[in-house]
């Protein structure tokens, strides 16, 4: 593995994270992706994780949401190993947007995420007002309340992303997991879903996402995670971690880095064969 890039500030906060690996590693029919991977989600940030194709990004965020088990290490949420927790617990606890989810044919919007209070119901418990209420409240935080009564595949991919989102949010966690959350989404469309995904974590929910536009991962996270070949090259806040020298070793990307003439985070600009003015 490459040295290390970058520190993050929050480091000290590591001991009250709730969510963390422990020496995890994962693979799929006999090879492995993540080795011995050790990393901390820091509590209260935007969490971003970066890497080229196939490097592991998705392997990590699922065996963070226990939906693959790691063949040696451990999850740990809240204290706990994850792998010894109850799904209706971890569900209580932490919210998961997979990558492209698909909707049964014809479910309405509301039903989608009245599907997130589903953790919390029992042969003791059943549907109340308070879950009517949390969905309400879910609806209204993505801005999604006028499309209740639609069914969900007649809407658009940004429509949808953020009612997936509604649905994890009705989950009632303030631990958030999304899995590619922009993807086949226009660039206006991830903006307004990213744009949501900080009001969620500006309202006090941590959040760990997976991206692909290095210049959306820069500018909505606190924290970003880069991974390579199945281990952490890098961890810490975009403008300690993001440099000329990383982006190669990382993705083999030549590439200047500049200030962001309309936000606080450092700028990636490709730098390809043509169409390249160099000072």
């Amino acid at each position: 593995m490459g040295a290390q890039h970058g520190t993050t500030k929050h480091s000290a906060a590591s001991d009250e994270a709730r969510l963390a690996a422990r020496g995890v590693t994962v693979g799929y029919g006999g090879r492995t992706v993540i080795d011995g991977l050790d990393v901390t989600v820091p509590s209260g940030l935007i969490t971003t994780i970066i890497g080229p194709n196939g490097c592991g990004k998705s392997t990590l965020l699922r065996t963070l949401t226990r939906l693959l088990k790691p063949a040696s290490g451990a999850v740990v949420l809240d204290g706990e190993d994850i792998a010894g927790l109850r799904t209706r617990d971890v569900a209580k606890k932490l919210g998961l947007l997979p990558q492209a989810p698909v909707a049964p044919e014809g479910l309405t919007v509301a039903d989608l995420v009245a599907r997130g209070r589903h953790p919390h119901q029992s042969w003791l418990r059943q549907w109340s007002s308070d879950d009517a209420s949390v969905v309400e409240r879910a609806l209204a935080m993505t801005g999604v309340s006028e499309l209740a009564d639609r069914p969900v595949d007649s809407l658009s991919g940004g429509q949808r992303q953020r009612v997936w989102i509604s649905m994890t949010l009705a989950q009632g966690t303030d631990l958030l997991l999304l899995d590619e959350p922009t993807t086949y989404l226009d660039l206006a469309h991830a903006i307004d879903v990213l744009d949501l995904v900080d009001d969620l974590h500006e309202s006090g929910r941590t959040v760990v996402m997976v991206l692909h536009d290095l210049n959306l991962a820069t500018r909505y996270s606190d924290n970003l995670v880069v991974m390579r070949a199945g281990s952490i090259l890098a961890q810490g806040h975009p403008r300690d971690v993001i440099t000329v020298e990383l982006l190669h070793e990382a993705f083999g990307l030549n590439a200047k880095v500049i200030d962001d003439p309309v936000g606080d985070r450092p700028l990636i600009v490709p730098i390809g064969r043509t169409h390249v003015q160099l000072n």
